[in-house]
């Protein structure tokens, strides 16, 4: 189109007309002109996977799983996500696991292998069970958590199999294993030995499909060869702050300190407190949680009546669960749980007792 003094003008109706593709769904533009004649009807979307199914794997890949709580830790979740950097498409990741044990299809568990239960801690046995798993299934690789449990249970297995350990996986990937050494100052880069233990932290967990979880044949456990010990623990109470599992803390919103301490012994639970009240003598130093206090690593904690200083919350940094209890609905505990429960504290200290023992 021109005007009178014969300058140039686009009409973009036309051009987005001639672009247009007939035939679709919804409007689309070819505007690369690589689209040619377009078919009369769109062409359904391929069919997205909901599951990770591997029905012929090419080798498998074996973890050896700690579950020392009865629940996969994070430290669980990390290990099955580096056992899918080895395994790949083509692998199966096989988790070496006690029965009953819940969420092993989304944190990457394709194949399950159910170790013979036991009622004591016996660490040759397990090394046993372990040693009978790799000698049904001969994976390529088997991974250990570099935890105390499973650091010990790694070393055993390469000393009874003669396997080489690369023990403190920092990094991984399909060809390659990074751990430190000389005390952390360097890193040694090899190839994925046969037997692995992961460090904590350092490589995230599985972020895939939701895998099957199939559970394998039972494994003919050799007598007296337990892997799922149970360990008796003694008074939760009595737990250092700094290794206990689940938390329950006072703060200055509580009034009922007898009332609490029951509260406690019903949950199972390991007593802690803020500041304020270990400043007044009202709960013992060593159960203060905070920056100056004890730096948690628990898998749950409960504030009750805790507003949340900023020392008190640099304490539960790395603690996954929160629920706090307050009445203060803008308190920064509150924007910290998972949960809040906006009430008087002895009133859902005694709602809790009260279904506690029902």
């Amino acid at each position: 189109m021109t005007e009178p003094n014969s300058r140039l003008r686009r009409d973009p109706r036309a051009e987005r007309d001639r672009l247009l593709v007939p035939g679709a769904a919804r409007l689309r533009l070819d505007r690369a002109g690589t689209t040619g004649t377009p078919s009369a009807s769109p062409v359904p979307p391929a069919a997205i996977p909901r599951m990770r199914r591997v029905a012929a794997p090419a080798f498998l890949v074996l973890a050896v799983l700690d579950v020392t709580s009865g629940v996969l830790s994070a430290h669980d979740r990390q290990l099955l996500g580096a056992a899918h950097v080895l395994a790949g498409e083509a692998g199966a990741v096989v988790v070496l696991a006690p029965p009953g044990l819940a969420g092993l299809e989304t944190a990457g568990a394709d194949r399950v292998l159910t170790s013979a239960p036991s009622d004591g801690y016996d660490p040759d046995g397990k090394a046993a069970a372990v040693m009978t798993a790799i000698a049904s299934l001969d994976p390529r690789h088997v991974l250990f958590a570099e935890s105390a449990d499973g650091g010990d249970l790694a070393r055993r297995v390469a000393a009874s199999g003669h396997f080489p350990l690369a023990a403190g996986i920092e990094a991984l990937g399909a060809n390659f294993a990074v751990r430190p050494c000389s005390a952390g100052r360097f890193e040694e880069r090899a190839a994925p030995a046969r037997l692995l233990s992961v460090a904590p932290d350092r490589i995230g967990g599985y972020a895939g499909l939701p895998c099957e979880a199939l559970a394998l044949p039972e494994t003919p456990w050799p007598p007296g060869c337990p892997f799922a010990a149970t360990i008796r623990s003694g008074d939760p109470s009595q737990l250092p702050l700094t290794e206990a599992a689940f938390v329950v803390a006072a703060g200055d919103g509580l009034t009922d300190f007898d009332m609490f301490a029951r509260l406690v012994t019903a949950l199972g639970a390991t007593p802690g407190a803020s500041r304020v009240l270990c400043d007044a003598g009202l709960m013992p130093r060593d159960r203060q949680v905070g920056a100056s206090g004890s730096v948690l690593a628990a898998e749950c904690y409960v504030a009750v009546g805790i507003s949340g200083a900023p020392q008190h919350l640099a304490g539960i940094t790395g603690v996954p669960h929160v629920i706090a209890v307050n009445t203060d609905l803008h308190a920064a505990m509150v924007a910290r749980a998972g949960l809040a429960v906006i009430a008087d504290a002895q009133d859902v200290m005694r709602a809790l007792l009260a279904q506690l023992s029902a």
